[in-house]
């Protein structure tokens, strides 16, 4: 009785984290459905659970153990549940295995695997909940910048409203990219900034990064989500409705609509518009860039279309003053 007391009240709390903090709806309905699937039906024997009840003689019922009366936060709750769980299946489990038993051992081995899994996927969403992406977005695209410095580009932008910085860089060997790219996530951290590694999966997790962008000729989302630490977020660009959906439902953090309009940056790039950024709006929970030709000048017609960010090039690298530029854009998003 007291284990399976254990069980259904930890199992509320992991869901309700889904359900009302992360507002993650496929994780809520999986440890709803799990809760259900453990709950004992047999009315007869759920009688004699609650006869042989006795709160007030348990030894150890209000024994607490070193730092059980306070929590650090989300994660410490999430990883204090799942383990209550977990033990508690475990303990359900063996028991069942007896021969005068009313259970089912596999009944409960099964839901504790389950809820391994579980964790680790709730677990990595709550890591990743405080780096949410919004705002304005800039690339640090090096065909862009030439031969100017993107430590001074990137800090002047951020003193201008960035919140984050994406490093693309295709021109120079990847040891020269991975230096970069570590004195590019020390500066971010220091103004409390997300860093983005376009493309290279390898320097994102060398150099620290807070996530990796990707784009449709690199790993497929469900293989950069796998190898990425579970605290690095993950970035899809994509076209249409239907990318986006599969992006999402293979664990990205965010998604990359575009290109809006025409860019300098990609000339042959397929435009997509306004539209399929309000499609996409619509259909798609997560938080969502608007990329592509996108400047002062526009940048509230994206937002208004339901962009939580906007991805910028040379609308900040190509001002005389970066950091006003930034400025600019970055004072539109904080309108929407």
């Amino acid at each position: 009785d007291a284990n399976l007391n254990r069980m259904n009240e930890g199992l509320r709390v992991l869901e309700d984290i889904a359900r009302f903090i992360l507002d993650d709806a496929t994780l809520s309905a999986r440890l709803k459905s799990l809760r259900h699937q453990l709950t004992i039906d047999d009315a007869s024997l759920k009688r004699d659970l609650l006869s042989a009840r006795d709160s007030a003689q348990d030894v150890g019922a209000f024994a607490e153990a070193e730092g059980e009366a306070q929590r650090q936060n989300l994660p410490s709750i999430v990883s204090a549940n799942a383990n209550r769980v977990e033990e508690s299946l475990r303990v359900l489990e063996e028991f069942a295995k007896l021969p005068d038993s009313m259970l089912e051992s596999a009944r409960f081995k099964e839901g504790r695997f389950a809820l391994y899994e579980i964790e680790r996927e709730l677990t990595a969403r709550v890591l990743r909940r405080g780096k949410r992406v919004s705002g304005l977005y800039l690339i640090l695209d090096t065909d862009v910048l030439g031969d100017r410095d993107e430590l001074d580009v990137a800090e002047k932008a951020i003193k201008g409203g960035a919140k984050i910085v994406q490093l693309r860089d295709k021109r120079r060997a990847k040891g020269q990219v991975l230096s970069r790219a570590s004195e590019l996530k020390a500066l971010c951290a220091r103004f409390n900034v997300l860093f983005i590694v376009n493309d290279y999966l390898d320097i994102a997790i060398a150099c620290d990064a807070d996530g990796l962008h990707i784009g449709p000729d690199d790993l497929p989302v469900s293989v950069a989500r796998r190898l990425l630490p579970i605290d690095k977020i993950l970035g899809r660009s994509v076209r249409t409705l239907e990318v986006a959906l599969q992006a999402q439902a293979d664990g990205a953090d965010y998604i990359a609509v575009g290109s809006i309009y025409p860019t300098a940056s990609k000339r042959d790039t397929e435009l997509v518009g306004l539209d399929t950024l309000r499609q996409v709006r619509e259909a798609i929970s997560l938080p969502i860039v608007a990329i592509g030709g996108i400047n002062a000048g526009n940048a509230a017609d994206v937002a208004a279309a339901g962009a939580d960010a906007i991805a910028v090039i040379n609308a900040v690298l190509g001002a005389e003053d970066v950091e006003k530029a930034a400025r600019l854009l970055a004072r539109t998003m904080e309108v929407k």
